[in-house]
């Protein structure tokens, strides 16, 4: 059995530079109706870069939401229409300044399934390359590298909580030990 729910209108409440709020008003499989606030977003791409020493490329970024600097992997959100691949080779580039010679696709994940409609693509990269950083003018962040086995035992422990980064970082570290990538 498949579940659903039908929209039956939706009322755009805000409209700005990264999302769009509409409250929707929907008919449940019940019969009964209820409301749904969504945020919509063009979605993100991000990259997970491994060295040829085994370690992972991280930034450090302020996130104003959470009023705290996190650790994650290199990444951005997509224009409308934007090819995702296209965009986390963009990001590897401008954040990081790597450009890579080989990619495997991660796939998506959907980090806030309850209110928005964010999708963020995730791809590994290797065969590294300097290109030179050029951050975005309003961009502050720090570019590192930890060994991929330290990463994911500070993504296991709670010390790296980004959704994409765990994600990515314990995908990675799956594919490497399994001699996939």
């Amino acid at each position: 059995m498949t579940h659903h729910e039908t929209q039956l209108s939706s009322e755009e409440i805000f409209d700005g530079r990264v999302i769009r709020v509409t409250r929707d008003r929907v008919q449940l499989e019940n019969g009964h109706e209820s409301i749904r606030e969504v945020v919509h977003h063009h979605g993100g791409a991000a990259v997970a870069a491994l060295n040829e020493k085994g370690e992972i490329y991280l930034v450090r970024q302020y996130r104003y939401a959470l009023d705290r600097e996190l650790i994650e992997i290199p990444a951005g959100k997509l224009e409308k229409g934007e090819d995702p691949f296209a965009a986390a080779r963009r990001e590897l580039g401008e954040e990081a300044g790597l450009s890579a010679g080989e990619y495997r696709d991660l796939g998506p994940i959907i980090p806030t399934c309850g209110y928005c409609s964010e999708i963020i693509w995730m791809y590994a990269a290797k065969d590294l390359r300097p290109v030179g950083q050029h951050l975005d003018d309003d961009e502050f962040l720090s570019v590192f590298t930890l060994p991929l086995d330290e990463a994911a035992r500070m993504a296991l422990s709670g010390e790296i909580t980004d959704s994409k980064t765990v994600v990515a970082i314990l995908k990675l570290k799956a594919l490497r030990d399994s001699g996939e990538f």
